[in-house]
Protein backbone atom coordinates (compact mmCIF):
# COMPACT_ATOMS: atom_id res chain seq x y z
CA UNK A 1 0.00 0.00 0.00
CA UNK A 2 2.71 1.94 0.20
CA UNK A 3 2.74 5.04 -2.94
CA UNK A 4 -0.80 5.36 -2.33
CA UNK A 5 -0.95 8.42 -0.42
CA UNK A 6 -4.93 9.86 -1.06
CA UNK A 7 -5.25 13.39 -1.82
CA UNK A 8 -6.50 15.27 0.84
CA UNK A 9 -8.81 17.70 -1.45
CA UNK A 10 -11.99 16.99 -3.29
CA UNK A 11 -13.78 13.90 -3.87
CA UNK A 12 -11.69 10.31 -3.94
CA UNK A 13 -12.94 6.61 -4.32
CA UNK A 14 -10.90 3.91 -3.25
CA UNK A 15 -11.26 0.53 -5.11
CA UNK A 16 -10.73 -3.06 -5.32
CA UNK A 17 -11.28 -6.78 -4.36
CA UNK A 18 -11.46 -7.76 -0.56
CA UNK A 19 -8.38 -7.65 1.88
CA UNK A 20 -6.15 -5.45 -0.59
CA UNK A 21 -5.90 -2.62 2.04
CA UNK A 22 -9.09 -0.50 0.93
CA UNK A 23 -9.81 0.07 4.26
CA UNK A 24 -6.45 0.41 5.69
CA UNK A 25 -6.09 3.61 3.36
CA UNK A 26 -9.18 4.73 4.39
CA UNK A 27 -7.80 4.86 7.88
CA UNK A 28 -4.61 6.68 7.03
CA UNK A 29 -6.46 9.46 4.99
CA UNK A 30 -8.72 9.82 7.87
CA UNK A 31 -4.83 10.35 10.60
CA UNK A 32 -3.50 12.34 7.95
CA UNK A 33 -6.70 14.56 7.83
CA UNK A 34 -7.02 14.32 11.56
CA UNK A 35 -3.02 15.05 12.24
CA UNK A 36 -3.55 18.09 10.37
CA UNK A 37 -6.79 19.42 10.76
CA UNK A 38 -8.26 18.14 13.97
CA UNK A 39 -11.59 16.48 14.19
CA UNK A 40 -14.06 19.73 13.74
CA UNK A 41 -16.37 18.82 11.16
CA UNK A 42 -14.96 15.22 10.61
CA UNK A 43 -17.78 12.97 9.60
CA UNK A 44 -17.10 9.05 9.23
CA UNK A 45 -19.70 6.50 7.89
CA UNK A 46 -18.41 3.00 8.36
CA UNK A 47 -21.27 0.59 6.28
CA UNK A 48 -19.14 -2.28 6.23
CA UNK A 49 -20.13 -5.88 7.22
CA UNK A 50 -18.39 -7.86 9.30
CA UNK A 51 -17.82 -10.97 7.02
CA UNK A 52 -15.96 -14.40 7.53
CA UNK A 53 -15.61 -17.24 4.55
CA UNK A 54 -13.68 -19.80 4.68
CA UNK A 55 -11.88 -18.80 7.61
CA UNK A 56 -10.55 -15.19 5.93
CA UNK A 57 -12.54 -11.70 7.53
CA UNK A 58 -13.72 -10.06 4.05
CA UNK A 59 -13.59 -6.28 4.63
CA UNK A 60 -14.77 -4.96 8.21
CA UNK A 61 -14.83 -1.63 10.13
CA UNK A 62 -12.37 0.90 10.63
CA UNK A 63 -12.08 0.51 14.15
CA UNK A 64 -9.73 -2.96 13.16
CA UNK A 65 -7.45 -0.47 12.77
CA UNK A 66 -7.85 3.21 14.38
CA UNK A 67 -10.13 4.76 16.92
CA UNK A 68 -12.06 6.94 16.02
CA UNK A 69 -11.73 10.00 18.11
CA UNK A 70 -15.15 11.11 20.31
CA UNK A 71 -15.57 14.38 18.97
CA UNK A 72 -15.83 12.83 15.26
CA UNK A 73 -19.45 12.18 14.29
CA UNK A 74 -18.94 8.44 13.70
CA UNK A 75 -22.44 6.70 11.98
CA UNK A 76 -21.37 2.80 12.14
CA UNK A 77 -24.37 0.81 9.67
CA UNK A 78 -24.75 -2.38 11.24
CA UNK A 79 -25.01 -4.13 8.08
CA UNK A 80 -26.37 -6.99 6.81
CA UNK A 81 -23.94 -9.14 3.84
CA UNK A 82 -26.66 -9.62 1.51
CA UNK A 83 -24.91 -12.38 -1.02
CA UNK A 84 -23.42 -14.18 2.35
CA UNK A 85 -25.91 -14.03 5.03
CA UNK A 86 -29.16 -15.05 2.76
CA UNK A 87 -29.83 -18.44 1.36
CA UNK A 88 -31.64 -16.60 -2.21
CA UNK A 89 -31.58 -13.96 -3.77
CA UNK A 90 -34.81 -12.99 -2.68
CA UNK A 91 -33.51 -12.66 0.57
CA UNK A 92 -30.07 -10.68 -0.17
CA UNK A 93 -32.63 -8.25 -1.60
CA UNK A 94 -34.50 -8.45 1.83
CA UNK A 95 -31.31 -7.43 3.37
CA UNK A 96 -30.03 -4.97 0.86
CA UNK A 97 -33.34 -3.11 1.05
CA UNK A 98 -32.99 -3.25 5.05
CA UNK A 99 -29.48 -1.67 4.75
CA UNK A 100 -30.66 1.36 2.27
CA UNK A 101 -33.87 1.76 4.28
CA UNK A 102 -31.53 2.42 7.72
CA UNK A 103 -28.41 3.85 5.85
CA UNK A 104 -30.86 6.42 5.09
CA UNK A 105 -31.66 6.67 8.39
CA UNK A 106 -27.85 7.09 9.34
CA UNK A 107 -26.91 9.88 6.71
CA UNK A 108 -29.64 12.11 7.68
CA UNK A 109 -28.63 11.69 11.72
CA UNK A 110 -25.50 13.08 10.40
CA UNK A 111 -24.35 16.69 10.97
CA UNK A 112 -24.86 19.29 8.59
CA UNK A 113 -22.13 21.18 6.15
CA UNK A 114 -19.13 18.67 7.00
CA UNK A 115 -16.11 19.80 6.00
CA UNK A 116 -14.46 16.00 5.28
CA UNK A 117 -16.56 12.67 5.13
CA UNK A 118 -14.93 9.11 5.31
CA UNK A 119 -17.33 6.26 4.11
CA UNK A 120 -16.08 2.63 4.79
CA UNK A 121 -17.89 0.02 2.44
CA UNK A 122 -19.28 2.87 0.25
CA UNK A 123 -21.61 0.55 -1.94
CA UNK A 124 -23.15 -1.45 0.72
CA UNK A 125 -26.55 0.90 1.46
CA UNK A 126 -26.74 0.87 -2.53
CA UNK A 127 -26.96 -2.77 -3.11
CA UNK A 128 -31.01 -2.31 -4.03
CA UNK A 129 -32.84 -0.02 -5.95
CA UNK A 130 -33.97 1.41 -3.09
CA UNK A 131 -30.65 3.60 -2.09
CA UNK A 132 -29.53 6.17 -4.63
CA UNK A 133 -26.24 7.09 -4.79
CA UNK A 134 -27.12 10.66 -5.01
CA UNK A 135 -28.33 10.90 -1.48
CA UNK A 136 -24.08 10.47 -0.24
CA UNK A 137 -23.01 12.56 -3.04
CA UNK A 138 -25.01 15.51 -2.45
CA UNK A 139 -24.30 15.20 1.58
CA UNK A 140 -20.41 14.56 0.49
CA UNK A 141 -20.98 18.17 -1.42
CA UNK A 142 -18.13 20.75 -0.53
CA UNK A 143 -16.60 18.39 1.97
CA UNK A 144 -13.35 16.61 0.98
CA UNK A 145 -14.46 13.03 0.87
CA UNK A 146 -12.84 9.52 1.03
CA UNK A 147 -14.89 6.87 -0.08
CA UNK A 148 -14.29 3.11 -0.30
CA UNK A 149 -15.69 0.48 -2.11
CA UNK A 150 -15.67 -3.38 -3.17
CA UNK A 151 -14.75 -4.14 -6.96
CA UNK A 152 -14.72 -8.03 -7.92
CA UNK A 153 -16.84 -10.72 -9.09
CA UNK A 154 -15.65 -12.82 -6.00
CA UNK A 155 -18.80 -12.52 -4.16
CA UNK A 156 -21.25 -12.93 -7.68
CA UNK A 157 -22.05 -11.34 -11.14
CA UNK A 158 -25.36 -11.74 -11.73
CA UNK A 159 -27.55 -11.41 -8.91
CA UNK A 160 -29.55 -8.00 -8.19
CA UNK A 161 -27.48 -7.26 -5.39
CA UNK A 162 -24.42 -7.51 -7.41
CA UNK A 163 -25.94 -6.13 -10.50
CA UNK A 164 -27.10 -2.88 -8.61
CA UNK A 165 -23.51 -3.14 -6.89
CA UNK A 166 -22.07 -2.15 -9.89
CA UNK A 167 -23.90 0.54 -11.38
CA UNK A 168 -23.78 2.26 -7.60
CA UNK A 169 -19.90 2.16 -8.20
CA UNK A 170 -20.15 3.30 -12.01
CA UNK A 171 -22.09 6.25 -10.20
CA UNK A 172 -19.58 7.37 -7.35
CA UNK A 173 -16.72 6.65 -10.16
CA UNK A 174 -18.47 9.24 -12.27
CA UNK A 175 -19.25 11.67 -9.16
CA UNK A 176 -15.29 11.10 -7.61
CA UNK A 177 -12.63 13.76 -8.74
CA UNK A 178 -10.58 10.80 -8.69
CA UNK A 179 -10.03 6.78 -7.88
CA UNK A 180 -7.64 4.84 -6.68
CA UNK A 181 -7.48 0.88 -7.80
CA UNK A 182 -5.62 -1.57 -5.32
CA UNK A 183 -5.52 -5.25 -6.40
CA UNK A 184 -3.48 -8.13 -4.74
CA UNK A 185 -0.47 -6.82 -5.11
CA UNK A 186 -0.91 -3.68 -3.01
CA UNK A 187 -1.99 -6.30 -0.15
CA UNK A 188 1.37 -5.55 2.27
CA UNK A 189 0.83 -3.33 5.19
CA UNK A 190 2.46 -0.23 5.78
CA UNK A 191 1.93 2.09 8.86
CA UNK A 192 3.17 4.76 6.48
CA UNK A 193 0.32 7.48 5.29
Amino acid sequence: MTGHPVPLLGTTLVTGPSNVGKTRLTVQALERWLDANGPDGVVVFDFAPVVERDGTVLGGRLTQFTDVPDEVWYGVLAAHAPRTDATDEDGSLRLAADNARRARQLVAAAPPAPTAVFVNDATIPFQHADGDTQLLADYCDGATAVLNAFDSDELGATDAVSRQERASLAAFRQWADREYRLDESDTSPSSEP
